[in-house]
């Protein structure tokens, strides 16, 4: 732990970044194994990833944020409710105007969203997933870029931990790229290259992420606040109904049950390590 306190924060979050496009490849390897993978499963997989971002948005994303202000009076004149807040909302916001201009085509559905676009239904589906990586990108690398400063409950373990979080949510992610490409036709490589790719967005967002915060102190309790509006959207938008659609009621159970332990884990890796 001594030795990643000596790196650069930056490096740090092109490392941490660079770990979870790894862990979406190894979900979207599953492609080599299987053509489908139940639903049941697949749906407390969504549920489990939902619950981990939940878990993330408080945990390692607004607390800090609240106690940065709180604890750096002199640096920051408005209320932490008030920056909160503006952070929060503009996060969501963000990602709403992406999502309704970017083209793009959500899983289990046929019409795509977005400006209208003659890409093939394969790029579409990659897009969908890319658009949730950049918020998880944006969020690692603005919690490693806090840790310059040592303020609040921004520190290294808990950028970690946050690490460790995302690296576990985005492997269903990139199965859910893959494996619906290989039913459509594709080749098992050309499914997985798919796959995997929906993740190189993080390190791009993470780095810039953390490049941002250690110019600019004033703007880094937003910035924490951003990436969990941006989060939860993803998880309102897309991942929960995702889970519930199209299924029994003891699959959507199941999907429940996967985001309370999603919750719970990504809890128990903040609360311990940071």
């Amino acid at each position: 732990m001594d030795i990643l306190q000596n790196l650069n924060p930056v490096l740090l979050a092109l490392f941490a970044t660079l770990f979870t496009w790894g862990v979406t490849a190894l979900g979207a390897a599953l492609v080599f194994f299987f053509k489908s993978i139940n639903p049941t499963i697949f749906n407390m997989m969504l549920g489990f990833a939902s619950g981990v971002m939940i878990a993330a948005t408080f945990w390692s994303l607004l607390s800090p944020a609240i106690n940065i202000v709180e604890t750096t009076p002199d640096i920051f004149t408005l209320p932490a409710w008030l920056i909160i807040s503006i952070g929060f909302l503009s996060g969501g916001g963000f990602l709403y105007v992406v999502d309704k201009t970017l083209p793009h085509m959500h899983l289990g559905e046929k019409k795509a969203e977005g400006v209208p676009s003659s890409l093939k239904r394969s790029i579409l589906l990659v897009l969908s997933i890319t658009l949730h990586n950049i918020p998880e990108g944006l969020a690692v690398g603005v919690a490693f870029g806090a840790v310059a400063f040592g303020l609040g409950g921004a520190t290294l373990p808990a950028a970690i931990a946050l690490t460790i979080g995302i690296g576990l949510q985005n492997f269903p992610e990139g199965a859910a790229v893959s494996l619906p490409l290989r039913r459509e036709g594709l080749s098992r490589w050309k499914a997985f290259i798919y796959g995997q790719a929906s993740g190189i967005v993080e390190p791009i967002a993470g780095v810039l992420g953390a490049l941002l915060v250690i110019q600019m102190i004033a703007i880094l309790p937003y910035a924490l606040a951003f990436a969990a509006g941006a989060m939860v959207y993803v998880v309102v938008e897309e991942l929960i109904p995702n889970a519930k659609e199209h299924t029994s009621h003891q699959s959507m159970d199941l999907a429940t049950i996967g985001f309370l332990i999603g919750f719970t884990v990504m809890m128990i890796l903040d609360v311990a390590l940071g």
